[in-house]
């Protein structure tokens, strides 16, 4: 993607089922967990790269032993600094301690993170926020094992407000209002009230303090303990919890925006946001990781058993599609295909907007999510070639010579290297004031391959606000003096925020709102922009179920095409001389290549949750208002 945009937080939960002695004689090593946490979430660096934690919980200690321990960092490479500072802090002790080094029961005593329950997070800062404070996992802590608890997900909640009066009308004094401790916080009061009762019941049957603490363990009901907390929830999320004792639970939304996979054999259960981690980390094939139902809670408790609940009635399914554009891995198998079916699925358009002049044109992509959608538009244009070349050979029947023949065969698609990100010049990217001059040197081009009679056609997975486009690709294109470049989006116009988790919260920063602007400026129907605003105020008060997305109004009385030439104005300075055309996929061609994954309201506006259409019309509030807060 050209434009930066934050990407979605990643989980990794891993709970070891056999006994540490075990994972040292078959694996060589006690420290199996810790090893592969670290490979968990190394491989989902690319859902968050501002922060990152690692909390892990020891069974069976006894009172006066350390059973919990947690690392965050918000440091440049935050992955590799927690793990440093795990294996810092393990390695002192063992040189201090030589003699422990064969004695399993004697590490899980003494060595930190080496425990049989670990999970781990990787984040981006949401709108901006980056303190170690808001970095996750989350810890709630308390002198009963069972009290505490340690939250981390991958989510955005629409309601935090209401969520916030609730916990204060149950007697809570949050210290703050962040939708993670808001969230931690509602699922640790019905964790106390749940411990409190289970110890009341137990104290009647003649158990105890200490007799009863093992059996609270046993008898606590983890899934009413979610339908409990999550009965008010709105938003897209994967929530993953650890009890001090030994529980723990993943939670999904009941829309399934948000995603979750998990395996389990005898040895382990793990959880991530994609499957191929999975694939890759424990070596097993794609049809043994499943996926966790929307609504569904998959619960392990500290005795190993291991059950999927349906905590919350599940929604029409609407799982994000913008993870098969770009967030996720393109290494698993059905994205990969997805993928490649958005790039095939542009060529008529392309074609269209090159006047089929396959001959006098080149392909390229904008590094490096785009590569697979590029790979399938090159795909149908071979596939057009050939059938194009088919066609002509039989037309000519025997009256074509051998050379014509060659001729009709030699043409294929023009495929070069022309963007070259680098990677680097991102790090520095920061102060408004230098932001124009060092973007337009964050792509480098690939000089000599293209003619004054070309066409460039170059593929990018998504335009979201156009601002490198403009400000880089367009500029550094037209270096190249092309005789047209044609940006191809494989994803349709972004012309709404999002509020589930990808930080696309401002209406104007959108560039497909921007250009339906411009078009009511031109065309004398602006008076709609206050028209709309006053729909919005007037729905504030309303349940979020009553609330209507007015804002689809802005973009009612304008085509696609219209609202893609205005944009292809907007991203075009003065100073390029090629033809600038940008294109985007279609809804209905991004549903039939993504079919499992159809939340696209991004592109629509349908909003899979009621706290959706509550989000825009504040959003768009905001934007009349001139108000730079988040709407959600």
């Amino acid at each position: 993607m050209s434009d930066a945009l934050k990407h979605e937080c990643g989980i990794a939960l891993l709970r070891l089922l056999k006994p540490l002695e075990y994972y040292k004689e078959k694996y060589g090593t006690a420290f199996y967990g810790i090893n592969k946490m670290y490979l968990l979430m190394e491989k989902q660096h690319n859902r968050g790269q501002d922060g990152a934690g690692l909390a892990s919980i020891k069974l069976d200690m006894n009172p006066g032993e350390r059973y919990i321990s947690r690392v965050r960092s918000n440091q440049q490479q935050p992955i590799q600094d927690i793990f440093a500072q795990v294996n810092e802090r393990i390695n002192a002790i063992m040189e201090k301690t030589p003699d422990m080094n064969g004695d399993v029961a004697r590490q899980k005593k003494e060595l930190p993170y080496l425990g049989e329950l670990f999970l781990g997070h990787v984040r981006y800062g949401t709108f901006g926020k980056n303190s170690i404070e808001s970095v996750h996992p989350f810890l709630r802590q308390n002198n009963w094992m069972h009290r505490n608890l340690i939250v981390a997900g991958n989510f955005n909640m629409t309601n935090v407000n209401q969520l916030f009066e609730k916990l204060i009308s149950l007697g809570q004094h949050p210290k703050e209002k962040a939708d993670t401790i808001t969230i931690m916080e509602k699922i640790g009061h019905f964790l106390d009230d749940a411990v409190a009762k289970l110890y009341k019941k137990l104290k009647a049957e003649g158990y105890n303090k200490q007799q009863a603490s093992p059996l609270i363990a046993e008898r606590l009901n983890i899934a009413k303990i979610l339908k409990k907390s999550a009965r008010d929830w709105d938003g897209g999320y994967a929530m993953a919890g650890l009890m001090g004792h030994g529980d723990s639970f993943v939670l999904r939304d009941p829309a399934g925006i948000r995603p979750a996979y998990y395996y389990q054999d005898d040895e382990i259960v793990v959880v991530a946001s994609e499957r191929p981690v999975i694939q890759t980390v424990f070596n097993v094939d794609f049809d043994d990781v499943q996926e966790i139902d929307p609504g569904n809670a998959l619960i392990i408790k500290k005795n190993g058993t291991v059950q999927t609940k349906q905590i919350l009635e599940p929604l029409e399914r609407k799982a994000c599609s913008f993870e098969r554009i770009y967030f996720s891995r393109g290494s698993d198998a059905e994205i990969y295909q997805e993928r490649k079916n958005l790039g095939k699925l542009l060529l008529p358009k392309v074609l269209n907007a090159i006047d089929d002049d396959i001959k006098n044109t080149v392909f390229s992509f904008i590094p490096n999510t785009a590569e697979t959608s590029f790979f399938g538009l090159t795909e149908a244009v071979e596939e057009y070639l050939n059938e194009r070349k088919t066609t002509e050979i039989l037309n000519g029947q025997r009256s074509l010579s051998a050379e014509k023949v060659r001729e009709i065969l030699s043409e294929r698609p023009r495929v070069e290297k022309i963007a070259i990100k680098d990677v680097k010049l991102r790090t520095f990217i920061t102060e408004d004031s230098s932001r124009d001059d060092l973007v337009a040197h964050v792509y480098d081009v690939t000089y000599g391959v293209i003619k004054p009679e070309d066409n460039l056609v170059i593929i990018d997975d998504s335009i979201v606000r156009g601002t490198t486009l403009k400000k880089s690709i367009i500029k550094m294109m037209d270096r190249l003096h092309p005789k047209k470049i044609v940006v191809v989006s494989s994803a349709p116009q972004i012309r709404y925020p999002d509020c589930y988790g990808i930080d696309m919260a401002r209406m104007e920063d959108l560039i497909a709102f921007r250009a339906a602007l411009e078009l009511l400026k031109e065309r004398n129907q602006y008076d709609l922009v206050e028209e709309v605003y006053h729909k919005c105020k007037s729905q504030i008060n309303l349940k979020d179920i009553d609330v209507q997305n007015f804002v689809k109004e802005i973009y009612d009385p304008f085509t696609d095409e219209e609202i893609s030439e205005k944009i292809s104005e907007l991203i075009k300075t003065d100073k390029v001389n090629a033809e600038v055309n940008v294109i985007f996929q279609k809804v209905a061609n991004l549903n039939k290549a993504c079919p499992s994954n159809l939340g696209d309201w991004y592109f629509t506006g349908n909003y899979p949750t009621n706290g959706g259409n509550r989000v825009v019309n504040r959003a768009f509030i905001n934007f009349y208002e001139g108000n730079k807060e988040r709407a959600y």
